[in-house]
């Protein structure tokens, strides 16, 4: 079997091959993330996106240990369950000196344990002797600081930067600055204890003289700083006891799930440890950044869709999503950043690129699902929690969205919402699929603007819906019932004119001169999630989903595989990404086809299970699945963690038991609840119903399920429900 898949000058690498072991490491905390090489190390190869950054700003562009003389041997590399450490074992090779071998293979142990808290890098270097011996070695580190921009880590070219200041060395620390363009002086101080034998402005010695089975440790702490404010910093230890402090009171506010599948249980554990990494520390409260390392900020679509998958496990995401975009929702027309009154945000950037508008994303609204996605987590939020108080909160804003979907998103009165691109800089494409060749005819001519997706029609049918819903609970009665009737009258005109019987399929989208885009995409899965398909179109839909063409084994593919820009090795032409496929696991199911959203579930997980540390990357790629011992083709540039990779599980989960809790009945409702062949057994601990939690435990194979309260309130119910044709 070959390890890697080379396509021009792009290299693909199997999950079952051993080179996949030579990925990164990731940890992220706040606006602060790390991407480290299996080492610990930061170096400038592979893509290069290695480093520590703060701010959209990369603050350490190389940090290399070396023990003695050479690069320790690598032992064992991971990040730990709660994604809060990087811990690394290490060995020494041969150290010479004077031409002999001083201090042979294997004889000195390097342990790295490493964590980010409040834009401070915390390391501890311990270093053990195991030989019969004394020894006496050198721990050496390299640093370098290029203060390069997100932007231009990813490839961009500026015509003209900043300049580093004059480094400033003191006994037990290194200061690197860098004044922006922006006018901004961004610092990396970096401080050692106890102080080294040696120290410059790019490279640092500690002696480590030790007797047999003695060990020392030598602790490292990079703050990223800006201006002229120093970055508090902590002893290791006292951090350490900080950040799991607050670690653990983040566990107790989400539900947690327990299975009889030890494999599913390490798949939803670190589901669960990424969407908790991706929120704890981040300035925006309870908002959830997108993913790492390219998106660690606030993605409109991409928290709106990870709250709604994690809602009945963690409500409390939603109304953070909710508040922070009802808070940066447009409020007038500014076309170089895609603004329009009532438009939610699509994405929010900092760094000096972003701040001398070299790029478009301080506060970017590119995107035409937002919106509607916004309404629609607003109906869901309320009746999960019967939170009115706080829905009356941003009412105003859910009513502005409504306005911009029937002036801006339908300019020109044909009743559908289309997207066209308004700044040179922005994006072409303005659904989830954002590539550039994303939206094209069956002969592969790319769509001209302005473009109808169909998703997006389905989104603003559910949001018109969902609002009706509030407005009645809100007592705006007749605007819930014009809602409704609008709903109605979009369901016809879609159906009528983005199915096709051909295809089995509705069409992509509809071109600037409304004709069809007849090319089967994942797009029309999401019309089921949205609940606008008629019946017989969700059957005849279901099997197109299911079919050969596009359910490639791990889930469905973006593309049908006969269409002609279908490449498995693509963004979006043809892989396969689990956030996608767990919006259409939930549609099949709200639709009763249980059997197809568990094909979908099941592939999933079956892929998570040959991924490194269980955790599903942003995407990978569509090729068939070959075996039941090969793992799925990755991706090379995907993210992971991703936000809504990670909480596809919980949709996923969610859609096969057909759960669903009505805080203001006080009921929770298992409809028409299937479990997978892979485990009879599933526990929620503090499951929030209401005001109060309680302990639930579902007992079933297949369609055989019960339920029973283990603890909690005497009040709450536990409703079985039958899904009906739509």
């Amino acid at each position: 079997m070959e390890d890697v898949i080379r396509v021009k000058d792009h290299f693909y690498v199997l999950a079952t091959s051993a080179l996949a072991d030579d990925r990164t490491r990731v940890l992220k905390h706040g606006d602060t993330f790390a991407v480290f090489n299996r080492f610990g190390d930061v170096e400038s190869v592979g893509l290069c996106e290695q480093g520590l950054y703060h701010g959209g700003t990369r603050h350490l562009s190389r940090m290399v240990v070396r023990l003695g003389d050479s690069a320790p041997q690598l032992l064992r590399s991971t990040i730990q369950d709660d994604d809060a450490f990087l811990t690394v074992d290490t060995m020494n090779l041969d150290i010479h000196q004077g031409g002999r071998v001083m201090v042979p293979r294997g004889s000195i142990h390097l342990f790295r344990s490493k964590f980010l808290w409040n834009a401070v890098c915390y390391e501890q270097l311990r270093v053990s002797n195991f030989s019969l011996y004394e020894v006496e070695t050198t721990v050496g580190v390299e640093l370098r600081a290029d203060f390069a921009d997100i932007f231009q880590v990813r490839g961009a070219k500026r015509e003209k930067c900043g300049v580093m200041l004059p480094p400033q060395v003191t006994e037990d620390s290194v200061i690197l600055s860098y004044e922006g363009r922006d006018r901004i002086t961004r610092r990396t101080r970096v401080s050692f204890s106890p102080t080294p034998a040696r120290l410059t402005a790019e490279n640092v010695e500690f002696l480590a003289a030790l007797d047999r089975k003695q060990e020392e440790s030598f602790y490292i702490s990079v703050s990223c700083e800006e201006e002229e404010s120093r970055r508090r910093t902590f002893s290791f230890d006292c951090a350490r006891h900080e950040m799991m402090r607050s670690l653990e009171q983040e566990k107790q506010r989400v539900c947690r799930v327990f299975t009889s599948s030890p494999r599913l249980d390490a798949w939803l554990a670190r589901s669960g440890s990424d969407l908790q990494m991706m929120i704890i520390g981040n300035p925006e409260q309870d908002y959830p950044y997108a993913g790492v390392p390219w998106f660690n900020t606030v993605f409109g679509r991409d928290g709106i869709i990870a709250a709604r998958q994690c809602l009945w496990t963690a409500p409390w995401v939603a109304r953070g999503v909710l508040r922070y975009l009802a808070e940066t929702q447009a409020s007038e027309v500014i076309p170089a950043e895609e603004a329009e009154p009532g438009k939610i945000l699509h994405e929010m950037r900092r760094g000096e690129m972003t701040n001398l508008k070299e790029v478009p994303f301080g506060r970017y609204y590119g995107s035409v699902d937002s919106t509607p996605l916004f309404i629609m987590l607003a109906g869901s939020y309320l009746e999960r929690t019967d939170d009115t108080g706080f829905l009356k909160t941003i009412w105003p804003s859910v009513l502005a969205a409504l306005d911009w979907i029937d002036r801006y998103g339908d300019a020109d009165h044909d009743g559908f919402v289309e997207y066209q691109q308004k700044s040179s800089r922005g994006l072409v494409q303005q659904g989830w699929k954002d590539s550039h060749d994303s939206v094209f005819h069956e002969d592969g001519t790319l769509a001209d603007a302005p473009i109808a997706l169909c998703e997006v029609q389905a989104y603003v049918y559910a949001a018109k819906l969902s609002a009706a819903v509030v407005a009645r609970r809100l007592d705006h009665a007749e605007l819930a019932a014009r809602l409704s009737a609008e709903a109605k009258a979009l369901q016809g005109k879609f159906e009528r004119q983005f199915w096709d019987d051909d295809l089995n399929c509705y069409v992509l989208a509809l071109d600037g001169r409304k004709r069809p885009c007849r090319v089967r995409t994942s797009n029309a899965g999401h019309c089921l999630f949205a609940g606008i398909a008629s019946r017989e179109h969700a059957v005849r839909l279901a099997g197109t989903l299911l079919g050969d063409e596009l359910f490639c084994g791990w889930g469905v593919r973006t593309l049908d595989c006969r269409a002609v820009r279908y490449n498995p090795m693509s963004y979006h032409n043809g892989s396969v990404w689990p956030h996608d496929n767990s919006i259409i696991a939930s549609g099949l199911a709200r639709y009763g086809f249980k059997k197809e959203a568990l094909a979908i579930f099941h592939g999933t997980f079956e892929a998570s299970t040959f991924m490194e540390l269980n955790r599903l990357p942003e995407l990978f790629c569509g090729f068939h699945r070959r075996s039941a011992v090969e793992g799925p083709t990755l991706y090379p540039v995907a993210c992971s963690p991703q936000t809504w990779a990670a909480g596809a599980a919980y949709l996923l989960l969610e859609s096969c038991l057909g759960l669903k809790i009505d805080a203001k009945e006080n009921c929770i409702e298992l409809c028409t609840p299937h479990l997978p062949d892979f485990f009879e057994d599933l526990r929620l601990e503090n499951l929030r119903v209401g005001d109060e939690t309680v302990d639930l435990m579902v007992h079933g194979k297949g369609g055989d399920v019960t339920a029973e309260i283990l603890r909690g309130h005497a009040g709450i119910k536990i409703a079985f429900g039958q899904i009906f044709p739509q």
